[in-house]
């Protein structure tokens, strides 16, 4: 049964099929050309300075596409481009988007002295994440404490939540009405690759063997600032039946075969998430 829960990263192309189809269907929800514009826009504040061909394969955007959205961005102000290369990254404008989001300032304030002291321990990075719309987005990590990875990744850094551990995670044991909402969702819109894992998950074996297990691992993460070079485990930070975020462990690929991974790592890793779930039940 815990086999089930690891989740093989299946390679696709980077750039979908180059063409501008800006429609979403009959009932137009949801807007394709919005969608496209804030992955476009989610790739550049991701990396922080990219080019074209950088931005489309990072957003799975076509090229022309792409290109059109990069130069409305520019002219809304929210990009700008390099002045000693043909870069684009992200102004100060960005940050307007964020207005009036409360964050999970609780969580992160019970959560970061226990990912801290499991970092110390073992060694890998620890990041708290939470469900946002279509993605996991991290709340907090412990990157800067280790030597153990590529890079710092800070908060706000979205992953689509089908190609992420955590994101397997949450749709895991997150209330059936919310899991419902998500996969429809995704349904709408979702290339050939993101309905050949929908038809997964709602067979349901996958997901059922997630909340059996009680983690997720994900082999060679795609979504990352070194795609392919790091793997992962999550673990959910529950309280009764409520999820709260999820903890994820993230290790070179090259340094720990998965299973492995999953013996040493993920016992602590779900420990400190019932700390944290403690710890959260008791400031209630």
């Amino acid at each position: 049964m815990a086999s089930r829960a690891i989740i093989p990263l299946d390679n696709r192309s980077a750039v979908a099929n180059d063409v501008d189809d800006d429609a979403s269907g009959g009932r137009g929800i949801p807007i394709r050309a919005i969608s496209r514009a804030i992955s476009v826009l989610q790739a550049i504040n991701r990396a922080g300075s990219l080019n074209m061909m950088d931005i489309a394969q990072a957003s799975q955007v076509p090229y022309p596409t792409a290109c059109r959205i990069v130069q409305t961005l520019l002219h809304e102000g929210l990009i700008e481009r390099e002045e000693t290369r043909k870069h684009y990254r992200p102004t100060p404008l960005v940050q307007t988007l964020s207005q009036g989001f409360e964050g999970h300032g609780e969580l992160v304030h019970v959560a970061r002295p226990f990912i801290s002291g499991l970092t110390r321990e073992i060694g890998w990075p620890i990041s708290l994440s939470t469900h946002v719309g279509s993605s996991m987005v991290l709340r907090d990590s412990t990157h800067s404490l280790t030597s153990l990875c590529f890079n710092e990744y800070h908060p706000g850094y979205a992953m689509p939540i089908l190609d992420c551990a955590a994101g397997l995670v949450h749709l895991a044991f997150c209330g059936e009405e919310e899991r419902e909402t998500v996969l429809a969702s995704l349904s709408r819109y979702g290339d050939d690759e993101i309905r050949r894992v929908l038809s997964v998950l709602r067979e349901g074996a996958l997901l059922d063997g997630i909340r059996a297990s009680g983690y997720a691992a994900r082999g060679y993460n795609r979504f990352t600032l070194n795609p392919g070079k790091t793997s992962s485990i999550a673990v959910p930070i529950l309280s009764g039946d409520t999820i709260h975020g999820c903890l994820t462990v993230a290790f070179f690929s090259t340094a720990l075969e998965i299973r492995e991974a999953v013996r040493e790592l993920q016992p602590r890793l779900r420990d400190c998430a019932a700390q944290i779930a403690e710890r959260m039940g008791g400031r209630r």
